[in-house]
């Protein structure tokens, strides 16, 4: 699982979220080009159906106190292996497997909201946040293959790429409280960091991948997980060589790297049903599919124009 916190994909966050989210459209514009029918519609906690004009006026009008050399939103990606991914078709199937994604990161949400151990800020309900299915990943002039000849910048990449973006506002609900997950600072003492705030970003991280595994009772390799590739990038000698024993000793003996307790009182089913009957983004009890786009005359849209990629 790979979840990365950025400033916006499109390199500015101190402004409206306008061409941010005109960007994350893309797949619908494409859809509309091929006369398709189906649209991703945003989606938190509450709706599955939010439409991109309700997005930017909801991250845009919770700025209040922010000057403008603030930043007023972060991008949130939210990248499962490619491996996760075909675990998850193969439980789900393809639409099973989509709605699913979503429940888990309303989840994600959940967890990246008591990382900032703030007073009220216990759940996605004390946040302002948009998620947004993409089924893609496209090819950048970054990519080797475009340099080479071998693509062509904005050809789709091969394999599974399914993923969510997560746009959050710098505000908490309130409009009052700051948060950002970008702060580094621990305070001068446990009071003032209270106080201030502080954000784990490997607790965040770790965090959302115990969920995933308890979730959807996933039996994750040591090779798979965050600790693992954490180590190795950041760890000292010792540690490297540490995990790399333990990672033979596990691979000796045939024991996964997370321990699942298969209770089906507790899991998944009860994370998603205990909001039966909210249009929350989780899978809709009667299996339903997307919905289909609908015009209609005057219909508000946003306008932002963003990349076409």
């Amino acid at each position: 699982m790979h979840i990365n916190i950025t400033k916006s994909e499109t390199g500015n966050n101190k402004g409206s979220s306008g061409q941010l989210v005109a960007y994350l459209e893309k797949e619908n514009r494409l859809a509309e080009k091929q006369d398709q029918q189906q649209v991703e519609y945003w989606f938190n906690h509450e709706r599955g159906n939010i439409q991109p004009y309700e997005v930017r006026q909801g991250i845009d009008n919770n700025v209040a106190k922010l000057s403008k050399d603030d930043a007023k939103f972060f991008l949130i990606n939210i990248s499962p292996s490619e491996k996760e991914l075909l675990y998850l078709k193969e439980q789900f199937g393809q639409e099973g497997a989509e709605r699913y994604l979503k429940a888990y990161a309303n989840e994600v949400m959940n967890a990246y909201a008591k990382n900032f151990k703030r007073e009220g800020i216990d759940s996605g309900k004390n946040l302002v946040y948009f998620g947004k299915l993409e089924h893609n990943r496209y090819y950048t002039y970054k990519d080797l293959e475009v340099r080479q000849g071998r693509a062509k910048k904005g050809d789709i990449k091969p394999g599974e790429q399914m993923h969510v973006q997560i746009i959050v506002s710098r505000k908490d609900a309130s409009n009052s409280i700051k948060l950002s997950p970008l702060n580094n600072s621990k305070g001068k003492n446990a009071a003032h960091s209270q106080k201030v705030g502080q954000f784990d970003r490997v607790s965040f991280k770790q965090a959302a991948e115990k969920l995933f595994d308890q979730m959807f009772h996933y039996e994750r390799s040591i090779e798979e997980s965050f600790r693992y590739a954490n180590t190795l990038k950041h760890g000292s000698y010792e540690q490297k060589q540490e995990i790399k024993t333990e990672q033979r000793v596990r691979q000796t003996q045939k024991i996964p790297s997370v321990s699942i307790q298969r209770n089906h009182n507790e899991g998944l089913l009860d994370i998603l049903l205990k909001n039966k009957g909210q249009d929350n983004g989780a899978p809709p009890v009667d299996g339903g599919k997307r919905r289909k786009k609908k015009r209609k005359p005057g219909h508000d849209r946003d306008q932002s124009q963003g990349h076409s990629m």
